[in-house]
Protein backbone atom coordinates (compact mmCIF):
# COMPACT_ATOMS: atom_id res chain seq x y z
CA UNK A 1 0.00 0.00 0.00
CA UNK A 2 3.18 2.34 0.60
CA UNK A 3 4.42 1.44 -2.48
CA UNK A 4 0.41 2.44 -4.52
CA UNK A 5 0.52 5.76 -2.78
CA UNK A 6 4.08 6.56 -3.64
CA UNK A 7 3.70 5.77 -7.44
CA UNK A 8 3.08 8.44 -9.52
CA UNK A 9 0.75 6.74 -11.98
CA UNK A 10 -0.97 5.86 -9.20
CA UNK A 11 -1.46 9.26 -7.91
CA UNK A 12 -1.85 10.62 -11.57
CA UNK A 13 -4.48 8.53 -12.29
CA UNK A 14 -6.41 8.77 -9.15
CA UNK A 15 -6.34 12.69 -9.45
CA UNK A 16 -8.25 12.53 -13.21
CA UNK A 17 -10.54 9.84 -11.49
CA UNK A 18 -11.36 12.08 -8.59
CA UNK A 19 -11.45 15.41 -10.86
CA UNK A 20 -13.89 13.52 -12.90
CA UNK A 21 -16.21 11.97 -9.65
CA UNK A 22 -16.30 15.46 -8.65
CA UNK A 23 -17.98 17.08 -12.15
CA UNK A 24 -20.09 13.70 -12.10
CA UNK A 25 -21.30 14.57 -8.39
CA UNK A 26 -21.49 18.69 -8.33
CA UNK A 27 -22.43 18.78 -11.73
CA UNK A 28 -26.09 18.19 -11.55
CA UNK A 29 -26.32 20.31 -8.20
CA UNK A 30 -24.99 23.22 -10.19
CA UNK A 31 -26.87 22.48 -13.57
CA UNK A 32 -30.03 21.02 -12.95
CA UNK A 33 -31.16 20.63 -16.73
CA UNK A 34 -33.30 17.67 -18.32
CA UNK A 35 -30.82 16.09 -20.64
CA UNK A 36 -33.21 14.67 -22.42
CA UNK A 37 -35.58 18.03 -23.06
CA UNK A 38 -35.81 18.64 -26.05
CA UNK A 39 -35.87 22.84 -27.37
CA UNK A 40 -35.59 23.35 -31.38
CA UNK A 41 -35.30 27.30 -30.59
CA UNK A 42 -32.24 26.17 -28.14
CA UNK A 43 -30.25 24.66 -30.90
CA UNK A 44 -26.15 24.91 -30.74
CA UNK A 45 -26.56 27.51 -27.90
CA UNK A 46 -22.78 28.48 -27.04
CA UNK A 47 -21.94 27.53 -23.25
CA UNK A 48 -23.14 30.02 -20.68
CA UNK A 49 -24.67 29.92 -17.47
CA UNK A 50 -27.51 28.11 -17.89
CA UNK A 51 -25.35 25.69 -20.37
CA UNK A 52 -22.35 25.64 -19.38
CA UNK A 53 -21.26 23.67 -22.32
CA UNK A 54 -24.17 25.00 -25.13
CA UNK A 55 -26.25 22.83 -26.14
CA UNK A 56 -26.85 20.09 -29.27
CA UNK A 57 -28.55 20.06 -32.36
CA UNK A 58 -31.88 19.41 -30.92
CA UNK A 59 -31.39 21.78 -28.09
CA UNK A 60 -30.41 19.35 -25.09
CA UNK A 61 -28.11 20.63 -22.65
CA UNK A 62 -24.39 18.86 -23.62
CA UNK A 63 -23.43 19.19 -19.81
CA UNK A 64 -26.26 17.39 -18.40
CA UNK A 65 -25.82 14.90 -21.49
CA UNK A 66 -22.28 14.36 -20.21
CA UNK A 67 -23.30 13.56 -16.63
CA UNK A 68 -26.19 11.22 -17.10
CA UNK A 69 -23.92 9.93 -20.04
CA UNK A 70 -21.15 8.73 -17.52
CA UNK A 71 -23.77 7.24 -15.30
CA UNK A 72 -24.49 4.81 -17.85
CA UNK A 73 -21.29 3.85 -19.36
CA UNK A 74 -19.56 3.68 -16.09
CA UNK A 75 -22.81 1.23 -14.67
CA UNK A 76 -22.32 -0.97 -17.64
CA UNK A 77 -19.11 -1.21 -17.45
CA UNK A 78 -18.70 -2.35 -14.03
CA UNK A 79 -21.75 -4.88 -14.02
CA UNK A 80 -19.55 -6.14 -17.08
CA UNK A 81 -16.17 -6.61 -15.49
CA UNK A 82 -17.92 -8.21 -12.29
CA UNK A 83 -20.02 -10.72 -14.17
CA UNK A 84 -17.09 -11.64 -16.75
CA UNK A 85 -14.14 -11.78 -13.73
CA UNK A 86 -17.28 -14.46 -11.24
CA UNK A 87 -17.46 -16.51 -14.28
CA UNK A 88 -14.08 -16.31 -15.41
CA UNK A 89 -12.71 -17.33 -12.05
CA UNK A 90 -15.61 -19.78 -11.47
CA UNK A 91 -15.10 -22.14 -14.56
CA UNK A 92 -11.59 -21.68 -14.35
CA UNK A 93 -10.67 -22.47 -10.75
CA UNK A 94 -13.26 -25.93 -10.48
CA UNK A 95 -12.05 -27.03 -14.15
CA UNK A 96 -8.63 -26.83 -13.52
CA UNK A 97 -8.59 -27.78 -9.96
CA UNK A 98 -10.60 -30.94 -11.06
CA UNK A 99 -9.45 -31.63 -14.30
CA UNK A 100 -10.52 -34.18 -16.38
CA UNK A 101 -13.56 -34.03 -19.00
CA UNK A 102 -14.24 -30.67 -17.51
CA UNK A 103 -11.10 -29.21 -17.73
CA UNK A 104 -10.73 -30.00 -21.53
CA UNK A 105 -14.57 -28.89 -22.30
CA UNK A 106 -14.39 -25.50 -20.53
CA UNK A 107 -10.72 -24.72 -21.89
CA UNK A 108 -11.57 -25.58 -25.89
CA UNK A 109 -14.34 -23.11 -25.50
CA UNK A 110 -11.73 -20.61 -23.92
CA UNK A 111 -9.26 -21.44 -26.70
CA UNK A 112 -12.03 -21.27 -29.45
CA UNK A 113 -13.17 -17.77 -28.29
CA UNK A 114 -9.61 -16.66 -27.90
CA UNK A 115 -9.03 -17.26 -31.59
CA UNK A 116 -11.51 -14.02 -31.89
CA UNK A 117 -10.72 -10.97 -31.25
CA UNK A 118 -12.67 -9.59 -28.46
CA UNK A 119 -14.43 -6.70 -30.03
CA UNK A 120 -15.72 -8.66 -32.84
CA UNK A 121 -17.49 -11.55 -31.01
CA UNK A 122 -18.82 -8.47 -28.47
CA UNK A 123 -19.87 -7.20 -32.04
CA UNK A 124 -21.32 -10.60 -33.41
CA UNK A 125 -23.36 -10.77 -30.36
CA UNK A 126 -24.55 -7.33 -30.20
CA UNK A 127 -25.86 -7.51 -33.17
CA UNK A 128 -27.76 -11.07 -32.57
CA UNK A 129 -29.11 -9.66 -29.28
CA UNK A 130 -30.20 -6.32 -30.84
CA UNK A 131 -29.12 -2.68 -30.03
CA UNK A 132 -29.81 -2.07 -26.24
CA UNK A 133 -26.73 -1.37 -23.66
CA UNK A 134 -27.85 -4.50 -21.40
CA UNK A 135 -27.46 -6.28 -24.59
CA UNK A 136 -23.56 -4.98 -25.09
CA UNK A 137 -23.28 -6.04 -21.50
CA UNK A 138 -24.03 -9.49 -22.44
CA UNK A 139 -22.13 -9.40 -25.58
CA UNK A 140 -19.09 -7.68 -23.55
CA UNK A 141 -18.93 -10.61 -21.07
CA UNK A 142 -19.64 -13.38 -24.06
CA UNK A 143 -15.98 -11.69 -25.19
CA UNK A 144 -14.49 -11.22 -21.90
CA UNK A 145 -14.81 -14.52 -19.62
CA UNK A 146 -12.70 -16.75 -20.75
CA UNK A 147 -9.57 -14.25 -20.07
CA UNK A 148 -10.22 -14.42 -16.79
CA UNK A 149 -10.94 -18.18 -17.16
CA UNK A 150 -7.13 -19.26 -18.99
CA UNK A 151 -5.47 -16.80 -16.49
CA UNK A 152 -6.81 -18.66 -13.06
CA UNK A 153 -6.39 -22.07 -14.75
CA UNK A 154 -2.66 -20.89 -14.93
CA UNK A 155 -2.47 -19.75 -11.68
CA UNK A 156 -4.39 -23.16 -9.83
CA UNK A 157 -2.45 -25.54 -12.03
CA UNK A 158 0.90 -24.01 -10.96
CA UNK A 159 -0.49 -23.88 -7.05
CA UNK A 160 -2.44 -27.13 -6.69
CA UNK A 161 1.11 -29.53 -7.12
CA UNK A 162 2.70 -27.69 -4.38
CA UNK A 163 3.36 -29.27 -0.62
CA UNK A 164 1.18 -26.68 1.24
CA UNK A 165 -2.14 -28.35 -1.05
CA UNK A 166 -1.13 -31.58 -0.56
CA UNK A 167 -0.83 -30.86 2.98
CA UNK A 168 -4.19 -29.62 3.42
CA UNK A 169 -5.24 -32.54 1.28
CA UNK A 170 -3.40 -34.97 4.12
CA UNK A 171 -5.11 -33.14 6.57
CA UNK A 172 -8.74 -33.93 5.10
CA UNK A 173 -9.78 -30.69 3.60
CA UNK A 174 -12.22 -30.58 1.29
CA UNK A 175 -11.89 -29.84 -2.28
CA UNK A 176 -14.16 -26.62 -1.75
CA UNK A 177 -11.97 -25.99 1.21
CA UNK A 178 -8.82 -25.80 -0.58
CA UNK A 179 -10.55 -23.46 -3.80
CA UNK A 180 -11.77 -21.04 -1.22
CA UNK A 181 -9.23 -20.89 1.21
CA UNK A 182 -5.76 -21.54 -0.33
CA UNK A 183 -6.00 -21.02 -3.80
CA UNK A 184 -8.44 -17.91 -4.09
CA UNK A 185 -6.07 -16.07 -2.03
CA UNK A 186 -3.51 -16.51 -5.66
CA UNK A 187 -6.02 -15.63 -7.98
CA UNK A 188 -7.54 -12.41 -7.07
CA UNK A 189 -4.38 -10.19 -7.23
CA UNK A 190 -3.96 -11.22 -10.63
CA UNK A 191 -7.26 -10.75 -11.32
CA UNK A 192 -8.07 -7.63 -9.78
CA UNK A 193 -4.99 -6.23 -12.00
CA UNK A 194 -6.39 -7.85 -15.12
CA UNK A 195 -9.82 -6.36 -14.10
CA UNK A 196 -8.45 -2.72 -13.57
CA UNK A 197 -6.80 -2.75 -16.68
CA UNK A 198 -9.89 -3.88 -18.38
CA UNK A 199 -12.12 -1.33 -17.17
CA UNK A 200 -10.74 1.44 -19.77
CA UNK A 201 -10.95 -1.52 -22.75
CA UNK A 202 -14.49 -2.20 -21.43
CA UNK A 203 -15.36 1.43 -21.72
CA UNK A 204 -13.99 2.06 -24.92
CA UNK A 205 -16.22 -1.01 -26.44
CA UNK A 206 -19.19 0.08 -25.09
CA UNK A 207 -18.78 3.99 -26.31
CA UNK A 208 -17.64 1.82 -30.22
CA UNK A 209 -20.58 -0.24 -29.94
CA UNK A 210 -22.82 2.48 -29.15
CA UNK A 211 -21.25 4.62 -31.50
CA UNK A 212 -22.21 2.02 -34.54
CA UNK A 213 -25.53 2.01 -33.53
CA UNK A 214 -25.53 -1.54 -31.69
CA UNK A 215 -25.67 0.12 -27.71
CA UNK A 216 -27.66 3.03 -26.43
CA UNK A 217 -30.31 4.41 -28.49
CA UNK A 218 -31.97 7.58 -29.08
CA UNK A 219 -32.78 9.33 -26.81
CA UNK A 220 -30.64 8.11 -23.78
CA UNK A 221 -27.26 9.78 -23.62
CA UNK A 222 -24.20 7.86 -23.66
CA UNK A 223 -21.03 9.02 -24.58
CA UNK A 224 -20.42 6.51 -27.97
CA UNK A 225 -23.73 7.34 -28.67
CA UNK A 226 -23.44 11.07 -28.35
CA UNK A 227 -20.23 10.77 -30.82
CA UNK A 228 -22.07 9.11 -33.20
CA UNK A 229 -25.26 11.66 -33.11
CA UNK A 230 -22.58 14.59 -33.52
CA UNK A 231 -21.18 13.07 -36.98
CA UNK A 232 -23.18 15.25 -39.11
CA UNK A 233 -22.32 18.71 -37.14
CA UNK A 234 -18.26 18.46 -36.79
CA UNK A 235 -17.66 20.96 -39.52
CA UNK A 236 -19.74 23.36 -38.36
CA UNK A 237 -19.89 22.31 -34.62
CA UNK A 238 -16.80 20.29 -33.50
CA UNK A 239 -17.11 21.02 -30.07
CA UNK A 240 -20.06 18.34 -29.72
CA UNK A 241 -17.81 15.26 -30.55
CA UNK A 242 -15.04 16.95 -28.62
CA UNK A 243 -16.89 17.07 -25.04
CA UNK A 244 -17.50 13.11 -24.95
CA UNK A 245 -13.78 11.92 -26.83
CA UNK A 246 -12.48 14.04 -24.12
CA UNK A 247 -14.36 12.23 -21.41
CA UNK A 248 -13.73 9.11 -22.90
CA UNK A 249 -9.97 9.89 -23.36
CA UNK A 250 -9.48 10.85 -19.28
CA UNK A 251 -11.66 8.34 -18.11
CA UNK A 252 -10.01 5.32 -20.03
CA UNK A 253 -6.16 7.11 -18.98
CA UNK A 254 -6.99 7.11 -15.22
CA UNK A 255 -8.15 3.31 -15.04
CA UNK A 256 -5.16 2.67 -17.23
CA UNK A 257 -2.51 4.34 -15.09
CA UNK A 258 -4.54 3.10 -11.70
CA UNK A 259 -4.33 -0.99 -13.52
CA UNK A 260 -0.32 -0.11 -14.24
CA UNK A 261 0.02 0.91 -11.00
CA UNK A 262 -1.53 -1.82 -9.06
CA UNK A 263 0.03 -4.38 -11.65
CA UNK A 264 3.76 -3.44 -9.95
CA UNK A 265 2.21 -3.38 -6.98
CA UNK A 266 0.01 -6.26 -6.67
CA UNK A 267 3.23 -8.85 -8.10
CA UNK A 268 2.39 -12.14 -6.14
CA UNK A 269 6.06 -13.24 -7.23
CA UNK A 270 7.87 -9.40 -5.83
Amino acid sequence: MKKMRRDPLMIFGCSILLFLLIILLAGPLIVQNNPLEVNMGNRFQPPSTDYPLGTDHLGRCTFSRLIEGAKATLEITFIVIFIAMLIGVAIGLFSSYLGGKWDAFFMRIADGFMTIPDFLIAVAFAGFLGPSLPNIAIAIVCSKWFTYARMTRSIVIAEKEKDYIQYAITAGSTSFTIMTRHLIRHIIPTITVMGALDIGKIILMISALSFLGLGAQPPMPEWGAMLNESRAYFQLHPELMFYPGVMIALTVLSFNLIGDSLRDSLDVKE
